[in-house]
């Protein structure tokens, strides 16, 4: 007959080793995390990361991105809000193909996303000769940035979109048409005002997700100072030549992803 005093003794050591077998696998990928910040942190002093921001480079660079983005931005509320909506509540295997493909770019890799833009408004693309005959020509211009980050941007804000929306109650929705609310007026005035903490989360999101672009706009858009270089791009380009510029735009673009984090948690708990 079994000793249940050994047995017991048995199952606290193998819970004792489980349990640092977990904090080993945690601590591991915690440092796998947090040591490159660390690195791009404390690798040089203030001064050399002030110098660094003193870079000719660095202030197109950052209007550049500043500009792209927020017309990225207003781009994809603008079009992807009544889109989102149009999937939260529709049905059927054809919303859930829209679905798809308005989510496919997010996980889609840079390099993947920059040859279906290029195929696609490029001067030999599939809509580049309509284009051509328009008088417009998208890539390597600045609109090509605001293309490229609208396109790997907009999965984000639609996600979180048609979460809330769906999360919406259904009698609420029921009661405004009842009252005699159109569909149009329904939306504008009772679905997004409810869902708006959610929409603003998504919004941020999808901004951060636009400032940090850089493998579709290389491809697409090119890397011309003051014309299609963001703030990636400029980074990229000074680790060929000033590394404590490449860190001090790192660490600008750091702070900023922070912040946005810090807003989007805040808001979740409001």
């Amino acid at each position: 007959m079994p000793d249940p005093l050994s047995s017991g003794g048995t199952r606290a050591g193998g819970d004792r080793l489980a349990r640092a077998a977990l904090g080993a696998a945690a601590g591991l990928l915690l440092l796998v995390l947090a040591v490159p910040l660390a690195g791009l942190l404390l690798g040089a002093s203030p001064a050399e990361l002030t110098r660094g921001l003193q870079s000719p480079q660095v202030m197109p660079a950052i209007a550049l991105s500043l500009g792209t983005t927020t017309l990225s931005l207003a781009m994809i509320v603008g079009c992807g809000t009544p889109l989102a909506w149009a999937i939260a509540r529709g049905a059927g295997r054809r919303w859930r193909a829209v679905e798809t493909i308005a989510e496919l770019p997010a996980v889609l890799p840079p390099a993947v996303a920059g040859v279906a833009l290029l195929l696609a408004f490029g001067r030999r693309g599939l809509l580049g000769g309509a284009l051509a005959a328009l008088g417009i020509g998208l890539p390597f211009t600045s609109a090509a940035v605001v293309l490229a980050q609208s396109f790997v941007a907009a999965p984000f804000y639609l996600q979180a979109a048609v979460a809330a929306f769906r999360r919406l109650d259904p009698d609420v929705v029921l009661v405004a048409r009842t009252l005699g609310a159109s569909r149009s007026r329904v939306f504008l005035t009772v679905a997004a005002p409810i869902a708006r903490p959610a929409l603003m989360g998504g919004a941020a999101l999808a901004w951060a997700r636009a400032l940090g672009e850089f493998g579709a706009t290389l491809m697409f858009a090119g890397n011309m100072p003051g014309r299609t270089q963001t703030l990636p791009l400029a980074i990229y380009t000074a680790l060929e030549s000033d590394v404590r510029t490449a860190q001090s735009l790192s660490i600008l673009l750091v702070a900023v992803a922070l912040g946005l984090l810090v807003a989007v948690r805040a808001g979740r708990r409001a």
